[in-house]
C-alpha cells in the first residue's frame, strides 16, 4: 500500500524546540496572499458553474443556471483591484510576504506575476487550479502538480519551493509531491505552530503549518467589519509574542485579494501591520525563509516527528 498520512495527537508535547529565530525574535510572522482569481471553477473552464466561494455573491442560492456574472465580477475584483491594494500595503511598509499562487491564475495576469517577481515575494504553489484535490484521481493530481510547476517557472521565473492545496489535500498529495521532487516544504497542515519533519516513503519532508484561524476567510463566516478581524488576529499575535519570551513560535496570516483587498477590510490589515511593526523582536518574513532557517537550525535527524 502506498504511503498514507498518519494522525499524530502528541506533536512536540510540553517541550517544543527553540526555533532560534534570527536575532532572537519571539515570533516569526508570515503573511500569505492567496492568488486564486482566474483559476477557480467556471463555466468557461469546463466546470459548468461559477465558483462564488469567499465572496458576497448570493446568486448560487437562487437557482441560477449557467454563468453567474455577479460571482465572476467578485473574483475579478481581487485581481483587478484587491491585489494592487495589498501590494501597496506591504510595499509602503517594506514588509515581505508569501504568495500562495494558483498557477493558471498567474498565467492570466502577467502584470501581477511580474509585480510579485519584482517585489521578491516567494510563491508557494496553490495548485494548478483552485479546485478540490481530493476529488482528483491519483494520475490527475500528479498531472496537476506537474503543470503547476511548469507554469510557475514561466510566470514568476522559478519553480515553487512550497505547496498548499485549496480545500485541503488528498491522501496522495504529500506522497505525490515527494515523487515529483523539488519542493522544500509543504503547508498542507493545520495542527501546530512550529515546523516539523515527516518521513514520506523513507524521504524527509519539511512541514510548515498554516492557519485558517488567522485568516480573512472569517469575513465569510462570522465577521462583519475590520475591527473584529483586527482584534482577533492582533490578540493572536499578542499571545504568541508574550509566550515567545520563553517559547517562540510562528504565526501565519492568510489574506485573499477579493476579501481583505476591499477598502473597508484593508483598514483592519493596516492596523495589524502597524501594530506588529511597533514591537521589537518580531521576524516578519517569507515562508521560504522560515523553511531555510529550520533546515539549517533543526536539520532532519533520520526520522520524522514521533515516528
Amino acid at each position: 500500500m502506498s504511503w498514507q498520512p498518519n494522525r499524530d495527537f502528541v506533536g512536540y508535547g510540553p517541550t517544543p524546540p527553540d526555533p532560534k529565530w534570527p536575532n532572537g525574535a519571539r515570533v516569526a510572522v508570515n503573511f500569505v496572499m492567496n492568488y486564486e482569481e482566474g483559476s477557480e471553477p467556471s463555466v468557461q473552464d469546463g466546470e459548468g458553474y461559477t465558483e462564488t466561494g469567499l465572496t458576497e455573491s448570493t446568486t448560487s442560492s437562487m437557482g441560477l443556471k449557467g454563468r453567474d456574472l455577479a460571482g465572476e465580477g467578485m473574483f475579478e475584483y481581487g485581481s483587478r483591484a484587491g491585489f494592487w491594494r495589498l501590494m501597496r500595503a506591504f510595499g509602503e511598509r517594506g514588509l515581505p510576504m508569501t504568495v500562495f499562487g494558483c498557477a493558471l491564475a498567474l498565467e492570466r495576469n502577467k502584470l501581477a506575476a511580474d509585480a510579485i517577481k519584482a517585489a521578491g515575494y516567494d510563491v508557494c504553489c496553490h495548485g494548478w487550479r483552485w479546485i478540490k484535490h481530493f476529488d482528483l484521481s491519483e494520475e490527475e493530481e500528479r498531472e496537476h502538480i506537474r503543470k503547476a510547476v511548469v507554469s510557475l517557472k514561466q510566470t514568476v521565473g522559478e519553480a515553487p519551493a512550497g505547496w498548499y492545496c485549496r480545500y485541503g489535500p488528498s491522501v496522495n498529495t504529500r506522497r505525490l509531491l515527494m515523487e515529483h521532487g523539488g519542493f522544500t516544504y509543504d503547508s498542507d497542515y493545520y495542527g501546530d505552530e512550529l515546523p516539523f519533519w515527516q518521513t514520506v516513503e523513507g524521504k524527509p519532508q519539511l512541514i510548515i503549518p498554516y492557519s485558517l484561524t488567522n485568516n480573512d476567510g472569517k469575513y465569510a463566516a462570522t465577521m462583519g467589519n475590520s475591527e473584529q478581524w483586527f482584534t482577533l488576529v492582533r490578540d493572536a499575535f499578542d499571545v504568541l509574542y508574550r509566550e515567545g519570551a520563553t517559547a517562540p513560535k510562528m504565526m501565519s496570516v492568510g489574506m485573499h485579494m477579493r476579501i481583505i483587498g476591499h477598502p473597508a477590510r484593508t483598514a483592519g490589515l493596516w492596523r495589524l501591520l502597524d501594530h506588529i511593526q511597533k514591537h521589537q523582536g518580531v521576524w516578519v518574513t517569507r515562508r521560504i525563509d522560515i523553511a531555510k532557517h529550520w533546515i539549517a537550525t533543526h536539520p532532519f535527524t533520520g526520522k520524522g516527528l514521533n515516528e
